[in-house]
């Protein structure tokens, strides 16, 4: 009979969290061992040690910020009004300055997930839009209506990441949303 799965250590949890501050600040594309574990007070061996490879690392820096968004989006999405109205509440959090940092790792492992299905980065994408539509269905929503008004939100925020264009963004989000409500 397979041992339980045991909890992570202290050192492990604390070293995730110094990492995932590290990252939100410098993303994870071109992250290296070596400057990552000098940042946080590590050395590359004990991050190899406590996640078996870079790789699950990684996986566990981007399981971390999707724990962070859904934990925030849910809060913001609590309330009546269906997949419109909750989608305009996440779209208020999403476009506030403060949260650029997770977004634009939400961003990164979103797009590698695409291009690298197989890598640490592999589900990625599919997993946050299972998450995104399980908030918005949650609303009563239907399907499609839940989909549509995660599309306007994904777009608006790529957008908003590129042109840092909050006014215009909002503007079309607020008017892609209006026939759903």
């Amino acid at each position: 009979m397979p041992a339980p799965p045991q909890a992570p250590s202290a050192r492990r949890t604390e070293l995730l969290e110094l990492a995932y501050a590290y990252v939100l600040q410098h993303g994870m594309g071109g992250m290296s061992l070596r400057p990552l574990a000098e940042a946080i007070g590590s050395s590359p061996r004990v991050l190899l040690f406590l996640f078996g490879s870079k790789d699950g690392l990684v996986q566990a820096l981007l399981e971390r910020s999707r724990a962070d968004e859904v934990a925030l989006v849910q809060q913001v999405r609590d309330g009546d009004g269906g997949a419109a109205e909750a989608a305009w509440r996440i779209w208020s959090w999403l476009a506030a300055p403060a949260h650029r940092d997770l977004l634009r790792l939400w961003a990164e492992g979103y797009g590698r997930s695409l291009v690298e299905p197989d890598g640490a980065w592999g589900g990625y994408a599919q997993r946050s839009v299972a998450d995104w539509l399980a908030i918005l269905g949650d609303t009563g929503a239907d399907p499609v209506a839940a989909t549509a008004a995660l599309a306007v939100l994904r777009g608006a925020l790529l957008d908003l990441l590129a042109t840092g264009d909050e006014e215009r963004t909002t503007a079309a989000v607020r008017r892609a949303l209006t026939p759903l409500r």
